[in-house]
């Protein structure tokens, strides 16, 4: 049963992901799809949602460095990388860092590295926070369809085989945040 969310529910929705559901939330220019990046099998349960391959991986999204921060190998990181990627940060920024053990390697895929944003959208950042840390963030899409942009969109994917909803606004960017190389600065998706 899909269980909807206000923009005044926040807590109920992070109870819903603690709880191992999968949640489509609202991001910077899309509906995403997210879940807790340490529960396999909610996580298994995105990539069937998606019929995505699971090589593919996903990004972390986050209201803080601090609730990424575990996740990458900052130490092959130098200083001036990790400057120029926490001053985009918060943004709709992606970047990828090497990834540190403690990284789940499901949320990887088949990639060496983990992609993570800080978010600055107040929803995102609200979610992350009452959930406790970060969370999976993929478009809320069947694989290989456009990316949900509305509540009404997300439902006529997924229906009630989606745990929840949190109806909210979308934050203004027209697509889906570029992705960098946090150790080179390449674009990897513009």
């Amino acid at each position: 049963m899909l269980h909807r969310y206000g923009p005044g529910e926040i807590q109920g929705a992070a109870e819903l992901l603690r709880a191992g559901g999968v949640l489509a939330y609202p991001t910077e220019a899309v509906f995403g799809l997210g879940c807790d990046p340490q529960d396999l099998a909610a996580f298994e349960r995105v990539f069937a949602l998606k019929q995505r391959p699971a090589e593919q991986g996903v990004l972390l999204v986050a209201a803080d460095f601090e609730q990424i921060e575990r996740y990458l190998a900052l130490d092959q990181v130098s200083d001036a990388q990790l400057h120029a990627v926490r001053a985009s940060w918060p943004g709709p920024h992606t970047w990828v860092f090497p990834r540190a053990a403690a990284a789940p390697a499901w949320v990887a895929g088949a990639h060496e590295g983990i992609a993570v944003r800080v978010s600055a959208h107040p929803t995102v950042a609200a979610l992350c926070r009452a959930f406790g840390g970060a969370l999976v963030s993929t478009s809320a899409n069947p694989h290989s369809q456009a990316p949900a942009r509305s509540p009404q969109e997300v439902t006529g994917y997924f229906g009630d085989a989606l745990d929840g909803l949190l109806a909210a606004p979308l934050g203004g960017a027209g697509q889906p945040c570029p992705i960098r190389d946090a150790l080179t600065g390449a674009i990897i998706r513009p």
